[in-house]
């Protein structure tokens, strides 16, 4: 018997207000602002002001909204999440992603942008690897499809486009991690990298490549061994958080307001 699919509200960006350090939390690429929920909830209540968007064409019943949107698209939406908090008066940011959302975070962190102060990844392929994404991706698509009441001749129908447009599109966002990996050494800020274990999704080795390649930084590199891609609600969620914190506490925060 299939496991049945609880339905539940389309997620909606997270922004909780805490206190003056801020951190920008990224979702995965067919994930939302649920991916973070947890860590969020926790940063929150350690006195972080958190955000957690969800990237243009997410949070929908239909995930050719995905498909439609370009790495540039959320490559902007990156940025303009970064001037929001700039805007609410917090000059410090930190930028943390999962999977996807990682490597935004890491292609801004090569950047140098203005009042970043450090970031980094949880299970994000920065060098290419081997992976299973755009099979996960038809997976989820037919799991949102079902949820959404679509016929099983349209979901046919509709899967096969977007397996092939997927494919398009996940070629398009391992450009933009070779772009952020040839960059590696231009990241002067202190880095934070998680690599789950039983990761089912990408080779969860490459990060030792990526940690290699951080030659101007100091990084912190942690492994959870029972966990698997979706690091943020897996077996090791609570240590993640902890281990976050850890990290988050050792950036040079200048707290002269408070």
């Amino acid at each position: 018997m299939n496991n049945e699919v609880k339905i539940i509200n389309l997620p909606k960006p997270l922004f909780s207000e805490n206190g003056s350090r801020a951190v920008l939390l990224l979702h995965a690429y067919s994930g939302s602002s649920n991916d973070v929920r947890m860590l969020s909830r926790s940063l929150e209540k350690a006195n972080y002001t958190v955000y957690s968007p969800n990237f243009s064409g997410h949070a929908t019943f239909a995930p050719e909204d995905i498909l439609a949107k370009t790495t540039e698209d959320w490559r902007e939406d990156t940025l303009a999440a970064l001037a929001f908090l700039k805007d609410k008066g917090y000059s410090q940011i930190a930028i943390l992603g999962l999977s996807m959302g990682g490597i935004f975070s890491m292609n801004v962190l090569t950047e140098q942008i203005d009042g970043v102060i450090g970031g980094g990844f949880f299970c994000s392929p920065i060098f290419p690897v081997k992976n299973n994404v755009p099979e996960n991706f038809v997976l989820y698509s037919e799991k949102v499809l079902k949820m959404a009441g679509v016929s099983e001749a349209d979901r046919q129908e509709r899967l096969t486009k977007i397996k092939q447009q997927a494919l398009i599109q996940l070629k398009d966002i391992e450009q933009l991690s070779l772009q952020t990996a040839v960059h590696l050494e231009q990241i002067k800020v202190p880095v934070f990298m998680a690599q789950a274990g039983q990761d089912e999704m990408i080779d969860a080795t490459g990060v030792f490549k990526t940690a290699a390649a951080l030659s101007n930084t100091r990084y912190t590199l942690n492994w959870y061994p029972n966990s698997g891609h979706v690091l943020t609600v897996g077996a090791d969620h609570k240590q993640l958080e902890q281990d976050v914190a850890a990290f988050l506490n050792t950036l040079p925060w200048n707290e002269e307001k408070e």
